[in-house]
C-alpha cells in the first residue's frame, strides 16, 4: 500500500487529474496546455458559404477594409462592448491596437474613405449570437463555449477554437 505520505500523494494526483480540463475529442486532461485557455470563436450566419479565412483576410474584414463577402453579400461586423474581455483579445490579436487607436482608426477611416464597414457594438455574447443568426452578412466573435448551432464557426488559417495552436485565446500569448 505504501507509506501514508505516498498514499496522500497518489490521492492528490488523482484529484488533480480528475479536475483538470479535458479535450472533448479524446477526454484526455490538458494540464497547462494553451488549449485549456478559453478561446474565441469567429462566427458567421449559417447561410454564409465561407468556411475558412486566412488571418489576413479576417483582419481586412475587421479593419473595415473589405465590405462584401465572396458571394456579394454586404459584411456587417459586430463586436462586444469595450468592457468585455473578449474585445481585448480581438483588439490585441486582430487589430494590434488599443481601444483608443481602434476608435481613431474607424473615425479617420470612414472620413477618408479607406474604411467601408464600421462595427456594430453589442453588450453581450447572447446578443452577438442572435444578431449573427438574424443578419446573413454578419460576422462577430464570442467565447467558443457559448456558440450554439444557430451560427457557424469560421476556421482561421484552417484552425478551429479547439485546436491547440488556435490564436484567439483570452490569456495573453507568450511575449505579449
Amino acid at each position: 500500500m505504501g507509506t501514508p505520505m505516498v498514499q496522500l500523494a497518489n490521492i492528490l494526483l488523482f484529484v488533480i487529474i480528475a479536475l483538470a480540463p479535458r479535450s472533448v475529442e479524446s477526454n484526455v486532461a490538458v494540464l497547462g496546455s494553451p488549449a485549456a485557455e478559453p478561446a474565441l470563436a469567429i462566427i458567421v450566419n449559417q447561410s454564409n458559404p465561407v468556411e475558412n479565412f486566412s488571418y489576413e483576410d479576417l483582419r481586412k474584414i475587421f479593419l473595415g477594409e473589405r465590405s462584401h463577402w465572396p458571394n456579394g453579400r454586404r459584411i456587417t461586423l459586430v463586436m462586444l462592448d469595450a468592457s468585455q474581455p473578449e474585445r481585448k483579445v480581438v483588439l490585441r490579436e486582430i487589430y494590434g491596437m488599443s481601444e483608443k487607436d481602434f476608435n481613431n482608426h474607424f473615425i479617420q477611416g470612414v472620413f477618408s474613405g479607406e474604411v467601408f464597414v464600421s462595427p456594430k457594438t453589442l453588450a453581450n455574447s447572447a446578443d452577438v449570437i442572435k444578431f449573427v443568426f438574424n443578419v446573413p452578412g454578419a460576422i462577430g466573435y464570442v467565447l467558443a463555449s457559448e456558440v450554439d448551432s444557430s451560427v457557424k464557426v469560421l476556421r482561421v488559417d484552417g484552425r478551429l477554437p479547439d485546436d491547440k495552436d488556435y490564436r484567439f485565446r483570452l490569456a495573453a500569448r507568450p511575449g505579449n
